[in-house]
């Protein structure tokens, strides 16, 4: 095994020490080079395949990190993924070239459920309206609605789900939940109603994602669930793009089914000028934004770079998927 201060890594996380700048100096400090991402942008294959060959460890965003990636490393020990989603990643491959892939499970759930909040605020309060008009010199008298005795549904009752209905005790509303995995311990101690996928759209005034992207939750949000959604209610995604169809949630809006969205995550990132969602005024799409506090910032990135050190000096990692 190469000496850890013999090492390169790559960095394609963007946000990799944005809030501490002394994890960046730990790692240059302990590796003989580190190449960071200067795009912006999570990288395609094509683009890790000519970064990989003399690479060590890499700390990862949401890159294309499949099969010809993967084989392209001949060095490549770990896969430090910068955030919790390992779908990105071929883990079957991984496992085949013998590298080790790690995430950093719950650094981020505590941002993320905040941002679910505020965007559930900002679809029901017109915020966003109020402050641009009166900017200009308006006075609008615009309507909103209060969640105090509204039912919101999470799909999904993990680790950010649970802090969403921990923030939302205070509201005075109903909280319902579905989850293959129940925490009915959880749910009673916290005063959520635990229902099936079917109820929950039907009687919710809220529906927010939160579940993985599994093979079970690609485009789970398609035609037939947003007819099963209540007339007038909103849905919010603070997860991944891959669960929802686009296509089918645009026919929702513009039919008035729905009476509005809030995107974190699209199907493509970024979306594009051309995504007609971004056109609807009763959309309100952020740019994948939840986990980018520095609280959140800064766990992921102590916990990923302490996973990709690790394997690079022959140690165990603590978050090991593969």
């Amino acid at each position: 095994m190469k000496p850890l201060n013999e090492c390169h890594v790559l960095v394609t996380s963007t946000s990799f020490g944005r809030f501490d700048p002394r994890q960046k100096v730990e790692l240059e400090t302990a590796v003989a080079r580190v190449t960071y991402n200067e795009s912006g942008k999570p990288l395609t294959s094509v683009q890790l395949q000519e970064l990989l060959p003399d690479v060590d460890g890499y700390i990862a965003g949401l890159d294309e990190i499949d099969a010809a990636a993967l084989a392209a490393g001949p060095n490549l020990q770990v896969v430090a993924r910068y955030g919790v989603g390992i779908n990105n990643v071929d883990l079957a491959a991984a496992q085949a070239c013998g590298i080790v892939v790690t995430n950093t499970p719950g650094a981020n759930s505590a941002s993320v459920a905040e941002l679910t909040v505020l965007l559930m605020l900002s679809l029901v309060r017109p915020v966003a309206t109020a402050v641009t008009q009166t900017r200009l010199g308006g006075w609008p008298r615009l309507k909103g609605q209060s969640l105090v005795g509204k039912t919101v549904g999470l799909v999904g009752l993990g680790a950010i789900g649970k802090e969403v209905a921990r923030r939302l005790a205070g509201f005075d509303c109903t909280l319902l939940a579905f989850d293959v995995a129940t925490d009915a311990a959880f749910a009673t101690g916290h005063h959520v109603q635990l229902v099936s996928l079917t109820e929950l759209l039907a009687q919710a005034d809220i529906v927010s994602l939160h579940v993985p992207v599994l093979p079970a939750t690609i485009n789970m949000v398609d035609g037939h669930f947003l007819q099963q959604m209540k007339a007038g209610s909103y849905l919010i995604n603070t997860s991944r793009g891959e669960l929802v169809d686009e296509a089918a949630l645009l026919a929702a809006l513009t039919s008035g089914h729905l009476a509005g969205a809030a995107l974190d995550a699209f199907q493509q990132e970024p979306p594009g000028a051309d995504n007609a969602l971004l056109a609807l005024p009763q959309v309100i799409p952020t740019p994948h934004m939840g986990a980018h506090t520095d609280d959140a910032t800064n766990a992921m990135g102590r916990m990923a770079l302490a996973d990709c050190l690790a394997v690079l000096r022959g140690e165990m990692p603590k978050y090991r998927v593969v």
